[in-house]
Protein backbone atom coordinates (compact mmCIF):
# COMPACT_ATOMS: atom_id res chain seq x y z
CA UNK A 1 0.00 0.00 0.00
CA UNK A 2 2.96 2.18 0.82
CA UNK A 3 5.07 1.84 -2.57
CA UNK A 4 1.44 2.59 -4.06
CA UNK A 5 1.09 5.81 -2.45
CA UNK A 6 4.79 6.89 -3.22
CA UNK A 7 4.50 5.89 -7.19
CA UNK A 8 0.90 7.89 -7.28
CA UNK A 9 2.89 11.19 -5.76
CA UNK A 10 6.05 10.24 -7.83
CA UNK A 11 3.61 10.22 -11.18
CA UNK A 12 1.69 13.58 -10.12
CA UNK A 13 5.35 15.33 -9.61
CA UNK A 14 6.09 14.38 -13.07
CA UNK A 15 2.99 15.44 -14.49
CA UNK A 16 3.26 18.97 -12.56
CA UNK A 17 6.79 19.28 -14.04
CA UNK A 18 5.49 18.40 -17.52
CA UNK A 19 2.64 20.78 -17.44
CA UNK A 20 4.70 23.69 -15.73
CA UNK A 21 7.59 23.06 -19.10
CA UNK A 22 4.83 23.55 -21.16
CA UNK A 23 3.24 26.93 -19.93
CA UNK A 24 6.83 28.25 -19.37
CA UNK A 25 8.27 27.28 -22.64
CA UNK A 26 5.43 29.43 -24.86
CA UNK A 27 6.85 32.80 -24.59
CA UNK A 28 3.67 35.53 -24.42
CA UNK A 29 4.82 38.13 -27.12
CA UNK A 30 5.55 41.93 -25.97
CA UNK A 31 2.87 44.23 -25.37
CA UNK A 32 3.31 46.88 -28.21
CA UNK A 33 4.55 50.35 -26.47
CA UNK A 34 2.06 53.19 -25.91
CA UNK A 35 3.88 55.66 -27.56
CA UNK A 36 7.49 55.61 -29.77
CA UNK A 37 10.59 56.57 -27.99
CA UNK A 38 11.64 60.01 -29.24
CA UNK A 39 14.03 60.42 -31.70
CA UNK A 40 16.38 63.42 -31.96
CA UNK A 41 15.69 64.80 -35.07
CA UNK A 42 18.75 66.64 -35.59
CA UNK A 43 22.23 65.22 -37.00
CA UNK A 44 24.31 66.80 -34.69
CA UNK A 45 20.74 67.90 -31.80
CA UNK A 46 21.56 68.16 -28.52
CA UNK A 47 19.20 67.40 -25.76
CA UNK A 48 17.78 69.47 -22.67
CA UNK A 49 14.99 69.60 -20.05
CA UNK A 50 12.62 72.10 -20.28
CA UNK A 51 9.30 73.82 -18.79
CA UNK A 52 6.47 75.25 -20.24
CA UNK A 53 6.01 78.75 -19.41
CA UNK A 54 3.13 81.71 -20.81
CA UNK A 55 4.01 83.92 -23.50
CA UNK A 56 6.42 87.00 -21.98
CA UNK A 57 8.26 89.53 -23.77
CA UNK A 58 10.91 89.10 -21.00
CA UNK A 59 11.28 87.35 -17.77
CA UNK A 60 8.94 84.15 -16.70
CA UNK A 61 5.51 84.11 -15.34
CA UNK A 62 4.49 86.44 -12.65
CA UNK A 63 4.15 85.51 -9.45
CA UNK A 64 2.58 87.71 -7.15
CA UNK A 65 3.06 88.51 -3.18
CA UNK A 66 1.52 90.84 -0.64
CA UNK A 67 3.88 94.01 0.58
CA UNK A 68 2.34 92.96 4.27
CA UNK A 69 0.94 90.27 6.28
CA UNK A 70 -2.49 89.03 7.20
CA UNK A 71 -5.32 86.93 6.50
CA UNK A 72 -6.86 86.83 3.27
CA UNK A 73 -10.49 88.06 3.55
CA UNK A 74 -11.66 87.58 0.29
CA UNK A 75 -10.42 85.95 -3.79
CA UNK A 76 -11.98 88.40 -6.35
CA UNK A 77 -10.65 85.94 -9.19
CA UNK A 78 -10.71 82.77 -10.51
CA UNK A 79 -7.95 80.61 -12.48
CA UNK A 80 -8.07 81.07 -15.85
CA UNK A 81 -9.83 84.25 -15.73
CA UNK A 82 -8.23 87.42 -17.37
CA UNK A 83 -7.56 90.40 -15.97
CA UNK A 84 -6.15 94.02 -16.40
CA UNK A 85 -3.65 95.82 -15.15
CA UNK A 86 -4.42 97.66 -12.24
CA UNK A 87 -7.60 95.38 -11.48
CA UNK A 88 -7.73 93.92 -7.51
CA UNK A 89 -6.94 90.31 -7.04
CA UNK A 90 -6.98 89.44 -3.53
CA UNK A 91 -8.58 91.46 -0.34
CA UNK A 92 -6.26 91.17 2.71
CA UNK A 93 -7.87 91.98 6.30
CA UNK A 94 -7.36 95.63 6.84
CA UNK A 95 -9.39 96.38 9.48
CA UNK A 96 -6.28 97.15 12.24
CA UNK A 97 -4.56 99.38 9.43
CA UNK A 98 -7.98 101.08 8.43
CA UNK A 99 -8.55 102.32 12.03
CA UNK A 100 -5.16 103.21 12.22
CA UNK A 101 -5.53 105.40 9.09
CA UNK A 102 -8.49 106.97 10.93
CA UNK A 103 -7.03 108.05 13.83
CA UNK A 104 -4.08 109.81 11.79
CA UNK A 105 -6.40 111.57 9.32
CA UNK A 106 -8.44 112.88 12.73
CA UNK A 107 -4.82 113.84 14.52
CA UNK A 108 -4.17 115.59 11.72
CA UNK A 109 -7.06 117.47 11.21
CA UNK A 110 -6.94 118.67 14.78
CA UNK A 111 -3.61 119.79 14.28
CA UNK A 112 -5.18 121.83 11.05
CA UNK A 113 -8.34 123.35 13.60
CA UNK A 114 -5.21 124.60 16.20
CA UNK A 115 -3.15 126.10 12.93
CA UNK A 116 -6.08 127.88 11.83
CA UNK A 117 -6.71 129.01 15.31
CA UNK A 118 -3.67 130.39 15.29
CA UNK A 119 -3.36 131.99 12.41
CA UNK A 120 -6.85 133.76 13.40
CA UNK A 121 -5.51 135.33 16.19
CA UNK A 122 -5.94 137.70 17.54
CA UNK A 123 -9.82 136.85 18.50
CA UNK A 124 -12.15 139.67 18.25
CA UNK A 125 -13.35 138.73 21.98
CA UNK A 126 -9.99 138.39 23.19
CA UNK A 127 -9.31 141.93 21.51
CA UNK A 128 -12.52 143.29 23.30
CA UNK A 129 -11.39 142.16 27.02
CA UNK A 130 -7.47 143.31 26.51
CA UNK A 131 -9.04 146.42 25.31
CA UNK A 132 -11.77 146.75 28.83
CA UNK A 133 -8.72 145.50 31.19
CA UNK A 134 -6.87 149.07 29.78
CA UNK A 135 -10.03 150.96 30.48
CA UNK A 136 -10.39 149.91 33.54
CA UNK A 137 -6.49 150.12 34.68
CA UNK A 138 -7.16 153.69 33.27
CA UNK A 139 -10.03 154.30 35.48
CA UNK A 140 -8.01 153.10 38.55
CA UNK A 141 -4.64 155.30 37.78
CA UNK A 142 -7.74 158.47 37.75
CA UNK A 143 -8.93 157.24 40.72
CA UNK A 144 -5.87 156.93 42.41
CA UNK A 145 -4.39 160.33 41.26
CA UNK A 146 -7.36 162.09 42.63
CA UNK A 147 -6.93 160.76 45.70
CA UNK A 148 -3.34 161.79 45.93
CA UNK A 149 -3.90 165.49 44.49
CA UNK A 150 -7.19 165.56 47.61
CA UNK A 151 -4.45 164.10 50.21
CA UNK A 152 -1.42 166.93 48.34
CA UNK A 153 -4.00 169.84 48.67
CA UNK A 154 -4.88 168.64 52.46
CA UNK A 155 -1.36 167.97 53.66
CA UNK A 156 -0.09 171.58 52.13
CA UNK A 157 -3.25 173.78 53.70
CA UNK A 158 -2.67 171.80 57.31
CA UNK A 159 0.04 169.72 57.76
CA UNK A 160 -1.34 168.25 60.65
CA UNK A 161 -5.11 167.52 59.31
CA UNK A 162 -3.26 164.31 57.15
CA UNK A 163 -0.80 161.76 58.39
CA UNK A 164 2.44 161.30 56.50
CA UNK A 165 2.13 157.54 56.26
CA UNK A 166 -1.55 158.91 54.66
CA UNK A 167 -0.21 160.74 51.89
CA UNK A 168 2.24 158.14 51.20
CA UNK A 169 -0.12 155.61 50.97
CA UNK A 170 -1.97 157.67 48.29
CA UNK A 171 1.15 158.32 46.01
CA UNK A 172 1.84 154.49 46.35
CA UNK A 173 -1.59 153.66 45.57
CA UNK A 174 -1.24 155.89 42.64
CA UNK A 175 2.16 154.66 41.13
CA UNK A 176 1.13 150.98 41.57
CA UNK A 177 -2.13 152.26 39.09
CA UNK A 178 -0.17 153.40 36.48
CA UNK A 179 1.94 150.45 36.57
CA UNK A 180 -1.19 148.15 35.83
CA UNK A 181 -2.25 150.87 32.78
CA UNK A 182 1.15 150.23 31.93
CA UNK A 183 0.36 146.23 32.10
CA UNK A 184 -3.31 146.23 31.00
CA UNK A 185 -1.80 148.17 27.67
CA UNK A 186 1.28 145.80 26.79
CA UNK A 187 -1.28 142.88 27.17
CA UNK A 188 -3.69 144.56 24.57
CA UNK A 189 -0.16 144.49 22.08
CA UNK A 190 0.50 141.65 22.30
CA UNK A 191 -3.18 140.38 22.02
CA UNK A 192 -2.96 142.89 19.00
CA UNK A 193 0.08 141.38 17.43
CA UNK A 194 -1.44 137.96 17.19
CA UNK A 195 0.35 134.61 17.99
CA UNK A 196 3.83 134.07 18.13
CA UNK A 197 5.23 133.67 14.50
CA UNK A 198 7.63 130.54 15.81
CA UNK A 199 3.98 129.01 17.53
CA UNK A 200 2.63 128.97 14.18
CA UNK A 201 5.59 127.56 12.24
CA UNK A 202 5.77 125.10 14.46
CA UNK A 203 2.18 123.95 14.31
CA UNK A 204 2.55 124.16 10.75
CA UNK A 205 5.29 121.95 10.71
CA UNK A 206 3.46 119.64 13.30
CA UNK A 207 0.44 119.36 10.66
CA UNK A 208 2.76 118.15 7.56
CA UNK A 209 4.23 115.31 9.53
CA UNK A 210 0.93 114.53 10.95
CA UNK A 211 -0.22 114.56 7.00
CA UNK A 212 2.83 112.58 5.82
CA UNK A 213 2.42 110.23 8.33
CA UNK A 214 -1.40 109.58 7.71
CA UNK A 215 -0.52 109.60 3.84
CA UNK A 216 2.26 106.81 4.68
CA UNK A 217 -0.68 104.84 6.30
CA UNK A 218 -2.76 105.13 3.96
CA UNK A 219 -0.73 104.09 1.17
CA UNK A 220 0.14 100.94 3.31
CA UNK A 221 -3.64 100.34 3.69
CA UNK A 222 -4.04 100.23 -0.27
CA UNK A 223 -1.14 97.33 -0.14
CA UNK A 224 -4.13 95.45 1.36
CA UNK A 225 -5.75 94.59 -1.68
CA UNK A 226 -3.76 92.99 -4.23
CA UNK A 227 -3.88 94.37 -7.79
CA UNK A 228 -2.42 92.83 -11.40
CA UNK A 229 0.37 94.39 -12.08
CA UNK A 230 -0.20 94.11 -15.98
CA UNK A 231 -2.69 92.82 -18.39
CA UNK A 232 -2.63 88.70 -18.26
CA UNK A 233 -4.06 85.47 -17.14
CA UNK A 234 -4.61 83.59 -13.67
CA UNK A 235 -2.80 80.97 -13.57
CA UNK A 236 -3.07 79.67 -10.24
CA UNK A 237 -4.41 80.98 -6.78
CA UNK A 238 -2.43 79.17 -3.93
CA UNK A 239 -4.78 80.52 -0.59
CA UNK A 240 -8.27 80.38 0.43
CA UNK A 241 -10.22 82.99 2.42
CA UNK A 242 -8.92 82.49 5.65
CA UNK A 243 -5.78 81.70 4.78
CA UNK A 244 -2.62 83.50 5.93
CA UNK A 245 -0.48 85.20 3.56
CA UNK A 246 3.26 87.41 4.10
CA UNK A 247 5.78 89.14 1.88
CA UNK A 248 7.44 85.00 1.68
CA UNK A 249 3.73 84.14 -0.18
CA UNK A 250 1.50 81.32 1.56
CA UNK A 251 2.37 77.80 2.99
CA UNK A 252 1.55 75.03 0.44
CA UNK A 253 0.88 71.76 2.43
CA UNK A 254 1.68 69.97 -0.20
CA UNK A 255 5.26 71.12 -0.97
CA UNK A 256 5.65 72.15 2.71
CA UNK A 257 7.48 75.40 1.43
CA UNK A 258 6.18 78.96 0.93
CA UNK A 259 4.51 79.86 -2.64
CA UNK A 260 3.44 82.81 -4.63
CA UNK A 261 -0.30 83.77 -3.65
CA UNK A 262 -0.95 84.17 -7.39
CA UNK A 263 0.73 83.53 -10.13
CA UNK A 264 -0.32 85.40 -13.76
CA UNK A 265 0.36 84.43 -16.97
CA UNK A 266 -0.07 86.02 -20.54
CA UNK A 267 -2.96 84.73 -22.93
CA UNK A 268 -2.78 81.07 -23.66
CA UNK A 269 -2.33 81.15 -27.61
CA UNK A 270 1.37 81.27 -27.60
CA UNK A 271 3.43 79.61 -25.02
CA UNK A 272 7.27 79.82 -24.50
CA UNK A 273 9.34 76.76 -23.69
CA UNK A 274 12.60 77.21 -21.37
CA UNK A 275 14.63 74.84 -21.81
CA UNK A 276 18.26 74.45 -19.81
CA UNK A 277 21.47 73.05 -21.07
CA UNK A 278 23.66 71.45 -19.43
CA UNK A 279 27.35 73.43 -18.97
CA UNK A 280 29.10 70.77 -21.05
CA UNK A 281 26.99 71.13 -24.07
CA UNK A 282 27.07 74.82 -23.79
CA UNK A 283 29.42 75.00 -26.58
CA UNK A 284 27.78 72.83 -29.11
CA UNK A 285 24.79 75.24 -29.08
CA UNK A 286 24.35 76.66 -32.30
CA UNK A 287 24.74 80.04 -33.24
CA UNK A 288 21.29 81.79 -32.36
CA UNK A 289 20.87 82.67 -35.62
CA UNK A 290 20.80 78.97 -36.54
CA UNK A 291 18.73 77.68 -33.48
CA UNK A 292 16.08 75.26 -33.84
CA UNK A 293 14.42 73.30 -31.62
CA UNK A 294 11.97 70.39 -31.10
CA UNK A 295 9.31 69.73 -28.26
CA UNK A 296 8.33 66.75 -27.45
CA UNK A 297 5.46 65.51 -25.03
CA UNK A 298 6.73 63.29 -22.40
CA UNK A 299 4.39 59.89 -22.76
CA UNK A 300 2.48 61.15 -25.89
CA UNK A 301 5.17 61.04 -28.85
CA UNK A 302 4.10 64.03 -29.74
CA UNK A 303 6.66 66.43 -31.47
CA UNK A 304 6.20 70.16 -32.25
CA UNK A 305 8.49 72.43 -33.89
CA UNK A 306 9.61 75.63 -31.95
CA UNK A 307 10.33 79.14 -32.89
CA UNK A 308 13.59 80.40 -31.46
CA UNK A 309 12.95 83.66 -29.19
CA UNK A 310 16.51 84.31 -26.81
CA UNK A 311 19.36 83.01 -24.92
CA UNK A 312 18.88 84.00 -21.46
CA UNK A 313 23.14 84.88 -21.46
CA UNK A 314 23.58 84.27 -17.74
CA UNK A 315 24.70 80.24 -16.51
CA UNK A 316 22.19 79.80 -13.80
CA UNK A 317 22.53 76.72 -10.94
CA UNK A 318 20.81 74.04 -11.72
CA UNK A 319 18.39 74.19 -8.47
CA UNK A 320 16.23 76.75 -11.07
CA UNK A 321 14.75 73.78 -12.65
CA UNK A 322 13.46 72.19 -9.64
CA UNK A 323 14.31 74.99 -6.93
CA UNK A 324 15.26 72.27 -4.30
CA UNK A 325 17.67 74.05 -2.41
CA UNK A 326 19.31 70.96 -1.30
CA UNK A 327 20.17 70.03 -4.88
CA UNK A 328 24.04 70.25 -5.71
CA UNK A 329 24.48 73.92 -6.94
CA UNK A 330 27.76 73.09 -8.70
CA UNK A 331 26.34 71.82 -11.73
CA UNK A 332 25.12 74.62 -14.35
CA UNK A 333 22.27 75.26 -17.31
CA UNK A 334 22.30 77.74 -19.56
CA UNK A 335 18.65 78.85 -20.08
CA UNK A 336 17.45 79.05 -23.90
CA UNK A 337 13.89 80.21 -25.07
CA UNK A 338 11.46 79.33 -27.60
CA UNK A 339 7.92 80.06 -28.18
CA UNK A 340 4.99 77.89 -29.67
CA UNK A 341 1.53 78.38 -30.95
CA UNK A 342 -0.53 76.13 -28.52
CA UNK A 343 -1.84 73.39 -30.73
CA UNK A 344 -5.52 72.50 -30.36
CA UNK A 345 -5.02 68.96 -30.06
CA UNK A 346 -2.52 69.12 -27.50
CA UNK A 347 -2.86 69.85 -24.11
CA UNK A 348 0.03 72.27 -23.00
CA UNK A 349 0.04 73.72 -19.86
CA UNK A 350 2.73 76.13 -18.18
CA UNK A 351 4.83 74.12 -15.83
CA UNK A 352 4.46 71.03 -17.87
CA UNK A 353 7.91 69.45 -18.01
CA UNK A 354 9.05 68.41 -21.71
CA UNK A 355 11.79 67.07 -23.52
CA UNK A 356 13.44 69.42 -26.05
CA UNK A 357 16.13 68.51 -28.83
CA UNK A 358 18.26 71.66 -29.98
CA UNK A 359 19.65 71.51 -33.98
CA UNK A 360 20.11 74.08 -36.09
Amino acid sequence: MRNKIVFSLAFLGVCAGCVAAYLFANEKPPQAPLFNPVVNPYAHGIYAEGIVESDQPSGENISVYPEVAGTVKAILVAEGQPVRKGQALLLIDDSIQRATVEQQESQAQAARTLLDELRAQPRKETLDVAKAQVDAARASLKTAEDELLKQQAAYEANPKSISKDALDGAANSAAVAGANLDVAQKQLDLVKAGAWVYDINNQEKQYNALLKAHASSSALLAKYTLHAPRDGVVMAVNVTPGSFVSPQGAWDQYTQGMAPVLTLGSSQAWLNVRCYVDEILIPRVPPPSQIKGQLSVRGSGVEIPLEFVRVQPFVSPKIELSDQREERVDVRVLPLIFRVRKPADVNLYPGLLVDVYIGQ
